[in-house]
This record gives C-alpha cells, structure tokens and sequence, in this order.
C-alpha cells in the first residue's frame, strides 16, 4: 500500500516536470486524484497557458476528475500533489470533499522559489476593511431574491 502510495506521488511529481522543463506556460506543479486504487484525474499547472489564474495543477485534476467521474463530489477519493496546497486549491479540495491529501514540497519550498502565498493566509483572517483589496456590500436587497428563491426550491441538491 505504502509503495502503491509513492507511486501516486511520483506521477503527481511527474506532471509538476511538465511545467519545470517545457517553457514557460506551466509552473512546477503536478496532482492526481485517486478512487479506489486508480487515478481518476491529473493536471498540472497551466496558469499561463490557459490565461487563467485558477488553472492550478490540484484545480485542473479536480476538474478532469469531476469529468471522468461524472460528479461534483470526490469524497471517496485521495489528492497526490507535488506542493501543499495554496489556500485556493486547499479551499477547492474541500469543496469537493476529497478525503485525503498528500503532497510532496511544502509552501516554504515554494516560497524559495518565487511561489509564496503567505499574503493570502495573512489577509484571509484580516476584517474586511482591512484586507488589500477594496471589498464593499452592494445590492444586498436585489441579490437576496435568488437565495430567497432557493430557499423556497423543493427539487434542490443541498
């Protein structure tokens, strides 16, 4: 099981050399996502390539794994990634309910290289008037009507 684990790993590892070897369209990170002994999703970052800040490699297996699978849930599913998780990806693993994670670099070995997300765990516990960017209430009444709405919506996933 152990050996089975590396492996995991490993091919997580793998993907994280697409982006350290082939130009500049990916950063050094790679993820799978395993159900039940067999990978189910892999990515690796393609923030560059897609134009999209979100394209991140445990976003992106997340994504092919909710595709393969035909579901929005992975609870009964594992995340090898070659990093630990930013707060976005972490926020993303557990929206999809992935069970476990296992990660290869830690966030100070990111932060060595340039990838340092420390800002935003500093900013998230901060009130918010007093993170960096500027964030105010607006139409609060008129945006109540769709919640209202689904409140009242008997044919719903909760």
């Amino acid at each position: 099981m152990e050996e089975q684990k590396k492996e995991f790993m490993r091919k997580a590892i793998e993907l994280s050399l697409i982006g350290s070897q082939e130009g500049i369209g990916q950063g050094p990170f790679g993820a799978v996502i395993v159900k039940d002994g067999r990978i189910v999703g892999e990515g690796h970052n393609n923030v560059i390539a897609y134009n999209d800040p979100t394209a991140h490699a445990e976003v992106v297996a997340i994504r092919d794994a909710c595709k393969n699978l035909g579901t929005y849930e992975l609870q009964d599913c594992e995340i090898y990634t070659s990093c630990e998780p930013c707060p976005m990806c972490l926020s993303a693993i557990y929206w999809a309910k992935i069970g476990k994670i296992y990660y290869g670099n830690t966030r100070d070995d990111a932060a060595e290289i340039g990838f340092d997300d420390a800002f935003l765990y500093q900013e998230i516990p901060l009130p918010l008037a007093e993170r960096t960017i500027a964030i105010e209430p607006l139409a609060r009444e008129e945006a109540q009507v769709a919640f209202v709405l689904w409140a009242k919506k008997e044919n719903k996933i909760d």
